[in-house]
């Protein structure tokens, strides 16, 4: 089993889940946030969420299985130690990750950011963001829920260290 490792909620990125088992010998199925899915198997070290607190597991193999994602982790060699991981996310530590442009931002950087118009109307928190094909959309709480296209035409101007995105968006909308 590995030991727990210490890091604060800032320090990782969530890139996916455990999301169920594949065969006897502890493979488990993988859910991938990453785009496209298979860069989840970019990463040799997972950090997974379980009893309240991440742990550490070397990615030994990964492969597309039909549709979806299978591992092999190190240390899961049974169904049984594999079925332990159900549902666990899985994260890397934020500095394993590759360095953005100024006009890319990883989703997690954005999610909780204030969102407002032009004219200074605040529209709430992006709570998350998803995929359409067309482009992402941010999901945006505040007096309701809206759903804004993150495309330059609505997206002026993100400041990550204000906790800003300021939106050309109509509040009535």
């Amino acid at each position: 089993m590995s030991a727990p490792v210490t890091g604060g909620e800032g320090d990782w990125a969530v890139l996916g889940s455990v999301s169920g088992l594949h065969g006897v010998r502890g493979w488990v199925k993988v859910f991938s946030h990453t785009s496209p899915k298979e860069n989840i198997f970019n990463y040799p070290c997972w950090y997974l969420f379980r009893d309240g607190q991440w742990r550490e597991y070397r990615l030994l193999q990964g492969r597309t299985q039909g549709k979806g994602l299978v591992a092999s982790l190190e240390g899961v060699t049974d169904r049984d130690q594999a079925a332990e991981l159900g549902g666990a996310e899985i994260a890397v530590r934020r500095d394993q990750l590759p360095e953005t442009t100024p006009d890319e931002y990883y989703w997690a950087d954005l999610e909780g950011q204030h969102v407002i118009t032009l004219n200074g109307d605040s529209l709430g928190r992006v709570d998350y963001l998803f995929e359409t094909g067309a482009n992402d959309v941010m999901v945006v709480k505040g007096d309701r829920q809206r759903l804004l296209p993150f495309v330059g035409q609505v997206i002026r101007s993100v400041d990550l260290e204000k906790g800003v995105i300021t939106v050309d968006w109509d509040p009535d909308f």
